[in-house]
């Protein structure tokens, strides 16, 4: 299930909070140059080419430093844009709009970069059935940010956490004593929960079938061995490709018919997307 805004709100709201605080402290020392009064106006715009994901927080940010601030967007979250765009204005108090910048930039150039990393791979299978999903490797304390953002781009989320559903591996297998006994176990613990096991031979995909699997992970198989898998599981549990996925293989391996790709560098090796505000 796709993250939505509604469902992450309280995570903003945090979010924001804890951000704003870390940069602000005990107060913008530098702001306080400039009289109380004085209002400006000023134009977000991009110097790279993007997906846009992470408006939300930038609304968040002011609404919690000053709520007078006038947002004015030019854009959407999932929109493509060009370098030198505005995103958007903003009109209010020069101290807000000062004190507020660099928490508001943050947020949209991290998830933005996000966004732009997955539009770039789900483009390239676009023409294949098959969901590109993120993983767990996400910034500590920005895990639903991130998670969002993807969907932003036309890629998809995986569990969000080790709550909401079972993945079993090697060590987990290992502690249990069987894929089979790690299986069983998982459907007396929580029998509503998906229960997806990784597997690195055609043995242990035997026993994953075997045992009941939801979902099955083909961990770093070859192309070949992967077209085998989908022939051998049809029917029986939907499968993941997962380990080693790069440009020069995800095409490949989407087309070998996998229900899923798992994707690591969908969160973890992106570049912040340049983006620059201006005073009018």
């Amino acid at each position: 299930m796709n993250l939505t805004l509604e469902q992450i709100q309280p995570h903003i709201e945090h979010g924001v909070t804890q951000a704003l605080a870390e940069d602000i402290g005990s107060g913008d020392i530098t702001a306080q140059l400039i009289p109380a009064d004085k209002t400006s106006h000023a134009r977000i715009i991009s110097r790279d080419n993007a997906v846009i994901a992470g408006c939300a927080w930038v609304n968040e940010v002011f609404k919690q430093l000053d709520s007078t601030v006038e947002i004015i967007w030019h854009v959407n979250d999932g929109q493509q844009v060009q370098a030198n765009d505005t995103l958007f204005e903003l009109k209010g108090s020069s101290r807000s709009l000062l004190t507020g910048e660099r928490t508001a930039l943050n947020f949209l150039q991290t998830l933005s970069a996000v966004a732009t990393k997955c539009s770039h791979y789900s483009q390239q299978v676009k023409h294949t059935n098959v969901k590109l999903l993120d993983t767990r490797k996400t910034l500590p304390g920005m895990r639903y940010a991130l998670k969002y953002a993807v969907t932003q781009g036309g890629c998809h989320n995986h569990r969000i956490g080790l709550f909401d559903a079972f993945l079993i591996k090697e060590n987990h297998i290992n502690a249990c004593g069987s894929i089979a006994q790690a299986i069983a176990q998982a459907k007396v613990i929580a029998p509503n929960k998906p229960i997806e096991v990784e597997v690195e031979s055609f043995d242990e995909l035997n026993q994953a079938l075997d045992a009941g699997a939801d979902i099955i992970m083909l961990d770093n198989f070859s192309i070949e061995e992967t077209k085998q898998a989908v022939e051998h599981a049809k029917g029986k549990a939907k499968l993941e490709a997962s380990g080693g996925i790069t440009d020069e293989t995800l095409v490949s391996i989407a087309e070998t018919g996998v229900d899923f790709i798992s994707i690591g560098t969908l969160t973890k090796d992106v570049k912040a997307v340049d983006l620059s505000m201006r005073m009018v």
